[in-house]
């Protein structure tokens, strides 16, 4: 529901053209990372593979779990709070607990403060994170995808058949094929970023594919799943951006629908998307823990007083910690972006740059890319431009974080 705003900076022309390569990007990326799992079956989560693509030294594993949990944890209970623009551009963009508790605070009319809802969505959270196997989350994951789909085609319909969008004072929609003169480098990053931190996600692929019956399964859902968001992002996002145009779009889109009904009634539908990404995420980082403690124990596998207590405990903790996190630190929302640039600049770009390298540079010696012919040149070449697009996320991101933080704090 950001994507509509993407569009009304980059143009829509562009912002389709760029949603669909970062898709097919992250979609290459993804059976990077499937095919070295597949090569080292051992591999149980991300930190593993960081380990083993930095020549196998203890700091990598180490480092790569540090960006592991501090990820998962920040996303887990904050993303970005509906109708803030600023605070939207830059972050991922998702709904859990913090924009939940805002949700509530707004449909009940302030009926509570924002963090005791927030407080409860993270206790509600906690306990839908207590399932052990990503088999159970499976069955929440589809309600939630099925919920989120529904909340943006009501979003999309009511854009539609509404007569004016939120604001109106009598200019019409203003669409944008191409950029207007005079968009800005931070303008431009952060629209860009907006679409490719929607699309990130490899860091939790090795912790399903670990589970999987079958990995060799995974790339019918990665492909099921990359045309499924293609089309329902691009179809919503240039649909209401062509009903509301740059002059009355919001970050996100539910607040251009005119209507208060049609907005809550939209938004409504995703409160379980709020409660399971947060829990997905939650799930990853304690299941990591979790492991590390008891891998080659009975209570690894087992259902056991101390295997529960202790994962019941993991779980507590990350919930305690990341609630602490987004109602303490005044900055979050721009310590978020920082992070984000960061940490989807290895996550989702320069280790499977490297990764793909490593890969044939072990099955084809050091002249992989000659001795494979222009399969080798095209590979060698696309996989060394993914390493310098992590490196434009980490440098360009951080610059537009740091922009925006500066910009908000002046403001304020």
């Amino acid at each position: 529901m950001s994507f509509p705003w993407s569009y009304s900076v980059l143009g829509l022309v562009p912002g389709l053209i760029l949603t669909v390569v970062v898709a097919a990007l992250v979609l290459y990326t993804s059976l990077i990372v499937w095919e070295f799992c597949l090569l080292h079956p051992d591999v149980k989560d991300v930190c593993d593979i960081g380990k083993i693509l930095f020549w196998g030294k203890n700091w990598a594993w180490y480092l790569t779990a540090a960006m592991f949990l501090l990820n998962n944890t920040f996303i887990q209970v904050y993303d970005t709070p509906p109708n803030e623009l600023h605070r939207m551009l830059t972050a991922r963009q998702g709904f859990h607990c913090l924009v939940g508790s805002k949700y509530l605070n707004t449909i009940s009319n302030h009926g509570m403060c924002t963090i005791g809802f927030s407080a409860i969505l993270a206790v509600v959270s906690f306990f839908c994170s207590l399932p052990r196997t990503f088999s159970t989350l499976a069955k929440v994951a589809t309600a939630s995808a099925l919920f989120t789909f529904v909340s943006v085609i009501l979003a999309t319909v009511f854009a539609i058949i509404e007569e004016h969008p939120n604001g109106y004072d009598g200019t019409p929609p203003k669409v944008l094929i191409v950029p207007a003169v005079g968009t800005g480098f931070v303008a431009g990053m952060n629209a860009f970023m907006n679409i490719s931190y929607t699309f990130i996600g490899q860091i939790t692929i090795p912790s399903f594919i670990a589970e999987m019956k079958d990995p060799r399964d995974f790339p019918k859902a990665l492909w099921a799943v990359t045309i499924a968001e293609v089309v329902v992002f691009s179809v919503v996002g240039a649909v209401i951006y062509s009903q509301t145009g740059t002059n009355h779009i919001t970050a996100p889109a539910f607040g251009s629908l005119g209507s208060e009904i049609y907005k809550k009634a939209a938004f409504s539908f995703m409160i379980p998307t709020m409660i399971f990404l947060g829990v997905l995420y939650a799930s990853v980082s304690a299941r990591f823990v979790y492991f590390n403690i008891f891998t080659g124990t009975r209570h690894h596998g087992n259902h056991t007083l101390v295997g529960w207590a202790s994962w019941t405990a993991i779980l507590a903790a990350t919930w305690i910690v990341a609630f602490i996190i987004a109602e303490v630190i005044p900055f979050f929302s721009d310590l978020l972006s920082l992070m984000g640039s960061v940490f989807d600049s290895f996550f989702g770009f320069i280790f499977w740059g490297t990764a793909y390298i490593r890969m044939r540079r072990a099955e084809y010696g050091p002249g992989f890319w000659r001795a494979r012919g222009w399969r080798g040149v095209l590979g060698i070449v696309m996989n060394l431009a993914l390493i310098l697009i992590g490196l434009v996320f980490l440098t360009g991101g951080t610059y537009v974080s740091t922009s925006n933080y500066c910009c908000s704090t002046q403001v304020f």
